[in-house]
C-alpha cells in the first residue's frame, strides 16, 4: 500500500495547477453571477486533451485511470469550480453511461461534440415524485418500429437549459426489470424544457417534458435490467461530485488560513488564537481523510467503475467534510466570508448542494449499512 502519487501523477498535478491559474483564474467564481456556460474553458480543456481522459481510446478518449482524472479535477476545482464542472461533463458524468452502453454508431455521432467542449450532456433521472426512490420512476419508453416513444418528465438536471443531450432513465415495460435508458437530443419531436430555475448556488436547471417524444431506436442505451448497470457508471459521477466538493473546501481552507495569518485582532494575528488553531487543525484532518477515501475508491475502480460501498463511503464523508470545512472557513473570515464578493460564500452554498445531488447522505448511509450487515433493507412500508 503506497499513499504517494507517482512521479508522473505529480507532474500532471503541477501542470494542471499551472494551466488552471493561467487559463481559468481570471474569471473564476464569476460564472455563477452571469448565468453563462464557460464554453471557452471547456474548449481549452479539450485542446489540452483533458476532455474524455477516462473514456476508451476507441471512443475518442485517452483511456486514463479514474484516479488520474480525480487528480486533474482537484487542481481545476480549487482554481475555478465552473471549469471543473466542464471537466465533469467530459469525464465523470452522463458521458460515461453513453460510452459504456451506447452503440458504436451513436457514440461516433454524439461524443465528438462533447469531447470538443462544444456540447453538454447530463442524466435525466429525478422526477417530481421519484428522487432517491429511482425504482419509482414513471417515465416510459416504448419501441415502435424504428422509433422509441417516451412519455414522462424529469427535474433537477445539471445544466438543464443548456444541454444538447440527456441520458433519460425510463421503463420499457412493467416492473423494475424493465428499467433502462435512452439518449434524447434537444430538438427531438415531443421534447420540451420548462422554465429556467436556479439552485441556491446559482446553477440553472429546468424540468424536462416528454409527450410522445420520438427518438431513433438506435438511441437506446439499455432496455432491460438497467438500474444495476446504470448505477455502476453513476458511481463514477458520484466520485466526480465528491471530488469537486472536497476540492472547493480545500480552496476555502486555503483562503481561511491565509486570512488568519494576516488578520489582526487585539494586537495579534488570528492564527495566534488557540480557537482558530483548533478549527484549522480539524479542517485539515477532515480534508486529508476525505482525499484518502476518494483516492481509495478511485484506485480500486475495476475497468473504470469504483466499488459501490467505497464510493458511498467516500462521497458521504467528502460531502460532509466539505460542508463543515466551508462553514468554518466562513466563520474564520467573519464578515468578509459572508460577503458575496468572497469565493468562500459561494463555496459554502455550492458544497451544500452536493449533499443532495448524486445520492443523498441518507441513501449513502443506507448503502453502507447494507454492506456492513450483508442484508437488504427495504425502505418501503
Amino acid at each position: 500500500m503506497d499513499f504517494h502519487l507517482t512521479e508522473e501523477q505529480l507532474q500532471v498535478k503541477k501542470w494542471i495547477r499551472s494551466l488552471a491559474k493561467e487559463k481559468f483564474s481570471e474569471k473564476a467564481f464569476t460564472w455563477q453571477k452571469t448565468g453563462k456556460i464557460p464554453w471557452e474553458n471547456a474548449q481549452a480543456l479539450a485542446e489540452h486533451g483533458l476532455m474524455g481522459m477516462t473514456l476508451a481510446e476507441e471512443d475518442g478518449g485517452q483511456g486514463s485511470s479514474l484516479l488520474d482524472a480525480l487528480i486533474v479535477m482537484e487542481e481545476l476545482a480549487k482554481v475555478c469550480p465552473h471549469t471543473a464542472d466542464m471537466f465533469q461533463v467530459g469525464n465523470f458524468g452522463a458521458i460515461r453511461q453513453l460510452s459504456a452502453f451506447g452503440k458504436p454508431e451513436l457514440k461516433k455521432r454524439v461524443l465528438p461534440g462533447i469531447l470538443a467542449g462544444k456540447k453538454l450532456i447530463s442524466v435525466g433521472m429525478s422526477e417530481p415524485n421519484a428522487g432517491s426512490a429511482t425504482t419509482d420512476l414513471k417515465t416510459t419508453a416504448e419501441v415502435r418500429g424504428d422509433k422509441v416513444i417516451i412519455n414522462g418528465s424529469k427535474i433537477f438536471n445539471t445544466h438543464g437549459p443548456h444541454n444538447s443531450y440527456y441520458v433519460v432513465w425510463a421503463r420499457f415495460g412493467e416492473g423494475v426489470k424493465s428499467s433502462g435508458a435512452v439518449l434524447v437530443e434537444s430538438g427531438s419531436p415531443g421534447f420540451t424544457r420548462g422554465k429556467t430555475e436556479r439552485h441556491m448556488s446559482g446553477e440553472e436547471h429546468c424540468a424536462l417534458y416528454f409527450e410522445d417524444c420520438e427518438v431513433p431506436v438506435e438511441n437506446i442505451l439499455i432496455s432491460e435490467n438497467g438500474f444495476r448497470k446504470l448505477f455502476t457508471m453513476f458511481n463514477v459521477e458520484r466520485i466526480g461530485n465528491a471530488t469537486r466538493a472536497m476540492s472547493l473546501a480545500q480552496a476555502a481552507f486555503d483562503i481561511a488560513v491565509e486570512h488568519a495569518k494576516v488578520r489582526e485582532q487585539f494586537g495579534k494575528s488570528l492564527a495566534e488564537f488557540q480557537g482558530i488553531q483548533w478549527k484549522v487543525a480539524e479542517m485539515k484532518v477532515k480534508l486529508d481523510a476525505a482525499r484518502l477515501l476518494l483516492y481509495r475508491a478511485a484506485s480500486n475502480a475495476d475497468k473504470g467503475a469504483p466499488v459501490p460501498v467505497e464510493t458511498s463511503i467516500a462521497k458521504f464523508y467528502a460531502n460532509t467534510a466539505a460542508f463543515e470545512v466551508a462553514h468554518e472557513a466562513v466563520q474564520i473570515l467573519g464578515g468578509y466570508g459572508y460577503s458575496d464578493e468572497s469565493p468562500v460564500e459561494y463555496i459554502f452554498r455550492r458544497v451544500r448542494g452536493w449533499m443532495i445531488a448524486g445520492g443523498t447522505l441518507e441513501m449513502l448511509k443506507n448503502n453502507i449499512a447494507k454492506d456492513v450487515f450483508q442484508m437488504k433493507f427495504s425502505q418501503r412500508k
